[in-house]
This record gives structure tokens, C-alpha cells and sequence, in this order.
């Protein structure tokens, strides 16, 4: 995480990220609960009983070292695990507590998520552990929790409960909460789906020990054309995120500026929060100064340099497509003539590919089939333009949740032979 002074005050940085943990359906109205310790010992925590979906900084209260309080309504009713945490934790200075859909059904069956999907929920989440039940807002509670969390645990599942998650600041916590919701979002669809692959060490390694060596330049001008891909690429991510295509840590997005330039996401930024100004402009083997592009910046010009035709990329986690990623499952879009029109036969790579600089990366994807999975690492979406491959992810996204949905329905039909030699004379697909 950054170093940086963080200059938020704490009412709206809680505030901000409930609203966030709300809309994306990650708790109810009345349920979790968000703190930050501050450097003087004050423990800043969202209240009780107040309209999770509507808070404003006035309602977060603030607890001082000596019990006593400042804001309108009592603290959360949990304020004694938050305060066990940070006891038993000097390095936690924020911490998130909410019933997220996918991490209550682990919960409510006494499992934790294995988190060995892919590299990135790994990282992110940190050490993953469980508390043993005891009753809400009671110092039992805070006893169990602050045991899982003293043993080195960052994540931890509370029977029958849900989740709470620490980190060094809160947006460090949010991405740990994101990310190990999203692998137990994942886990479920995969449980449907096929037979999970779990990363070995040495494939964690591998991801882990990838870098993007780019010598470093200044732009000399900055054309009308760049601004717009800029913009196009910032509306795009954040409506991704809102979408949840994307979560705050996972995911690069492209586009193509010249033969050999393109913008690209930056790493180790928030995706929701990119402004125009962050994406990265990277020329041949050069990026653009005093930024650091996604790592999987080689990647991309590998696909550039090889399809001329491509204009945009994406590599994305959706949870429905990257269930089938992380099994031996074909994702067949031949379901409706949408999903075969715009993506064709989507191909599956084998894990480490994503992390190539080189042709055999390039190869996942062409003219005629755009999109293809990456193992243990989600999918790899190409398009004419950003639109068009964010369309394609969705459609994508969409075409894996509704075959997911289907098992549960009845025995699946894809098109026929017939009805694809239809859909590709009709649409001239043998000519792309």
C-alpha cells in the first residue's frame, strides 16, 4: 500500500466507502459496520441504527481512548470486536464488518473460501481464518474475532455471521473485503460449473515474480485523439466496476492510440476512482513518465503488434466468466445468436500465458474469436473499439451466467450446426 498521507478526514472516508459496500450490494440497511483508528487513538466508527444506504458525515461517531463519544447516535453495536482488533493488532488501523451474499453462505456452512483461485484475490486478502460464533455486539464476540486475528489472520469469516476484514487504512480493507467476496462469489458459480483448479505455489510465485520493464519518457503533445480515448477508457472502467465486471484490484483496460501506442489502467490504483489523468500511455517499450502502467502492459502490445485490426483490450474477472476459468468447464456461447455473433468460439489458455510478452499470448485471441479464458485468471476481450469490447464483455458475462442459471433449469440446447451457418452467412462472420 502507498505511504502517502491520506488527507480524507474519517467521517467521509467512511461515508464514501459505506456507500460504495451499499450500492454494490454488499450489505443491507441496517447491517455492517466501518472504523478507522486515527494516530491519536480515537476509534472513528459508522452509529447504530442509522439508514446504511443514506449516511452522512455528521452520523459517524468517534470514540475516544477514554470511552467517551462525539455524534449524534451511539456507535455501532459492534464496537467491541473493533476495539478487540485493534488491540490485538497494532498494524490495523481500519476494519470493515458486513454480511456480503456470497461470504454469509460460507459462513452459515463453517467454511472459508479458498482464495487460491487466482494470484490476485490471494495477494489481497491476505491470511484467511474463522471465528467461532458468539453473540453479536457482546466482548465474547470480540474475544473469538480478535483470537483469529492475533494468529496472524487479515480476513476472517464469522460463523453464522459474516465477514470482517483489517487493513492498513480503509481502502486497504475495502479491497481485501472486495476481493475475498469475490472469491466466494466465484467459488459457488465454480462449484456449479466444473472441477476447480487451485493455483500451486509455484504458480502464486510465478504471478507474483512477473514485472513490466519500460524505459520511461515524456510526451511531447497531447492530441484531441488521446483525450478521447482517455475519456472513453475512464467511463468505461468505473461503469465496469459499477457493473462488476471489475473490482478495484483486478483488471487492465486498452485502447489503441497509433501502431505502436496505447493507453493502458495504472497499477496498484482504485479502478472505480481512475480520473483521465492516471491511464498510462505506453509507445513500443517506453511508458509515459512518473506513472506505472498494469503489469499487464506487455501483454497487451503483444495483442496490438500482432492484430492490427484490434483497437481495444480488456482482461477482466467477471465472476460468471471467471468461474469457468477456474474449472475445466467449456464456456460454449452457442446458446443465442447474440452471443455467437459477437463472440465466437471462445478458446481457453493455459495459466502462465497471460504473463507472456510475446506471441503466444497474442495467439488467445483474433479477428474471429475475440474473446477466449485465461486459466485461473479470468477472460481476455478484444474489440474495434472500447465500446465494442466492453460490449463484448458483458455479453460475455451475461452468456456465462446464463448457462450457469441453466443447469439448474433443465438439460441445455445449444444452437445447432445449422443454425450457426445461418448466423454466420447472415452476419458475414467468415469474413472478419
Amino acid at each position: 500500500m502507498t505511504t502517502a498521507r491520506n488527507l480524507i478526514h474519517p467521517r467521509d472516508e467512511i461515508m464514501s466507502t459505506m456507500d460504495r459496500i451499499y450500492r454494490y450490494r454488499m450489505t443491507t440497511t441496517s447491517g455492517g459496520n466501518l472504523s478507522i483508528r486515527d494516530a491519536d487513538g480515537n476509534i472513528w466508527i459508522s452509529p447504530a441504527r442509522v439508514d446504511k444506504g443514506n449516511l452522512t458525515r455528521r452520523d459517524i461517531i468517534c470514540v475516544r481512548p477514554d470511552g467517551s463519544t462525539d455524534g449524534p447516535h451511539p456507535p455501532s453495536s459492534e464496537l467491541p470486536f473493533h476495539q478487540a482488533i485493534y488491540e490485538a493488532r497494532s498494524d490495523i488501523q481500519a476494519i470493515v464488518h458486513a454480511h456480503p451474499i456470497a461470504l454469509v453462505a460460507f459462513s452459515i456452512c463453517h467454511e472459508v473460501p479458498n482464495t487460491r483461485l487466482f494470484h490476485q484475490a490471494h495477494s489481497v486478502c491476505g491470511r484467511t481464518g474463522f471465528a467461532d460464533y458468539a453473540c453479536p455486539g457482546s466482548q465474547q464476540l470480540g474475544a473469538s474475532i480478535a483470537r483469529s486475528f492475533a494468529a496472524g489472520n487479515d480476513s476472517c469469516v464469522l460463523e453464522n455471521h459474516g465477514v470482517v476484514v483489517g487493513g492498513d487504512c480503509l481502502a486497504h480493507a475495502f479491497q481485501r473485503f472486495e476481493a475475498f467476496e469475490f472469491a466466494a462469489k466465484t467459488l459457488i458459480k465454480a462449484r456449479q460449473t466444473g472441477d476447480i483448479q487451485f493455483l500451486s505455489d509455484d504458480q502464486l510465485r510465478q504471478a507474483a515474480d512477473r514485472s513490466v520493464d519500460f524505459e520511461t519518457f515524456v510526451p511531447d503533445v497531447t492530441s484531441a485523439e488521446e483525450c478521447e480515448l482517455r475519456r472513453q477508457l475512464c467511463d468505461f472502467v468505473r461503469r465496469g466496476c459499477r457493473q462488476r465486471l471489475l473490482i478495484s484490484t483486478e483488471g487492465s483496460f486498452s485502447a489503441r492510440l497509433s501502431d505502436t501506442a496505447f493507453l493502458i489502467t495504472p497499477t496498484l490504483q482504485d479502478r472505480e476512482c481512475l480520473e483521465v489523468e492516471d491511464f498510462v500511455l505506453v509507445d513500443g517499450d517506453r511508458r509515459e513518465a512518473g506513472k506505472r502502467a498494469s503489469r499487464a502492459a506487455a501483454a497487451h502490445r503483444a495483442i496490438y503488434c500482432a492484430h492490427p485490426d484490434v483497437q481495444s483490450i480488456v482482461f477482466a474477472h467477471p465472476v460468471n466468466a471467471t468461474a469457468f476459468s477456474v474449472t475445466d468447464a467449456k464456456l460454449d456461447v452457442r446458446m443465442i445468436p447474440e452471443s455467437y455473433v459477437f463472440l465466437r468460439d471462445v478458446g481457453r489458455m493455459a495459466y502462465g500465458v497471460q504473463y507472456g510478452t510475446d506471441e503466444e499470448i497474442a495467439s488467445a485471441v483474433s479477428a474471429r474469436n475475440p474473446a477466449a479464458l485465461l486459466q485461473n485468471d479470468g477472460v481476455v476481450v478484444t474489440g474495434r473499439s472500447v465500446l465494442d469490447t466492453f460490449d463484448r464483455l458483458e455479453v460475455l458475462e451475461s452468456t456465462a451466467e446464463a448457462i450457469i442459471n441453466a443447469q439448474v433449469v433443465g438439460p441445455i440446447s445449444p444452437m445447432s450446426d445449422d443454425v450457426i451457418a445461418q448466423l454466420v452467412q447472415e452476419f458475414g462472420l467468415d469474413k472478419a
